[in-house]
C-alpha cells in the first residue's frame, strides 16, 4: 500500500501542470487514477505492480521522467511495464498509432492489463468529456483505432475486455453517442 501511495504522489507531482483536453481542462492526474480504479474495482486486479504501473503509465511519455528514475523509485519490473506501454514520441502520430497496434500483442501480461484499462478510460472520457476540439469523425476514428489495439490484447482479462466492449458499443454501433 505504501508503494502505491508513493506512486500516486509521484505521478501527481510529475503531471501537476498538465490538463486533459476536455472543455473543463480537468487535471491530468484523474486519468491514471481512473486506470487504477478500473483495474482494481472493475477488474479485481490486486497485483500491486500492475496498479503502480497504471498510475505511472504516462510519466515517461508525457513528463520529464526517465526509465532510470522510475527504476530507482519503483524497481525494474514496474519501470519495464511503464516502458512497454509508452509511445515513442519521436515518431509521427500515425506511426505511433500503427506501432501501438503491432506492439500490443507482444507486451507482458501486466502491461496488457494497463493498456486495456487505458483504452477503457480513454473511450469513457471521449463519451463523457471529449476533447473540446474533436469532431464526431475524429472520435469515431479513435474508437476504431482503440478497438484495433484491444483486439491484440484478447484473452488477457475477460471482465476488462467486456468493459471495453460495452463502452465501445456505446460509442459506435448506431453512432448515437458520437453523432
Amino acid at each position: 500500500m505504501n508503494q502505491l501511495i508513493r506512486a500516486i504522489a509521484f505521478a501527481a507531482d510529475k503531471h501537476r501542470d498538465q490538463r486533459r483536453k476536455d472543455a473543463n481542462a480537468s487535471p491530468y492526474i484523474n486519468h491514471p487514477i481512473a486506470l487504477a480504479n478500473v483495474l482494481a474495482n472493475e477488474g479485481g486486479i490486486d497485483d500491486e505492480r500492475v496498479l503502480i504501473a497504471a498510475i505511472l503509465h504516462d510519466t515517461i511519455e508525457d513528463t520529464d521522467t526517465t526509465y532510470d528514475e522510475l527504476e530507482q523509485c519503483f524497481g525494474e519490473e514496474i519501470a519495464r511495464i511503464v516502458v512497454e506501454v509508452t509511445d515513442d514520441k519521436s515518431l509521427p502520430k500515425e506511426e505511433r498509432k500503427r506501432a501501438q497496434i503491432e506492439h500490443a500483442a507482444h507486451i507482458s501480461h501486466r502491461a496488457k492489463l494497463v493498456k486495456l484499462a487505458d483504452k477503457i478510460c480513454n473511450l469513457r472520457d471521449i463519451l463523457v468529456t471529449p476533447p473540446s476540439t474533436w469532431s464526431d469523425e475524429r472520435k469515431r476514428e479513435y474508437f476504431d483505432w482503440a478497438k484495433r489495439v484491444v483486439d491484440q490484447l484478447r484473452g488477457v482479462h475477460a471482465p476488462l475486455e467486456a468493459a471495453f466492449a460495452v463502452v465501445y458499443c456505446e460509442g459506435m454501433p448506431s453512432g448515437r453517442a458520437l453523432a
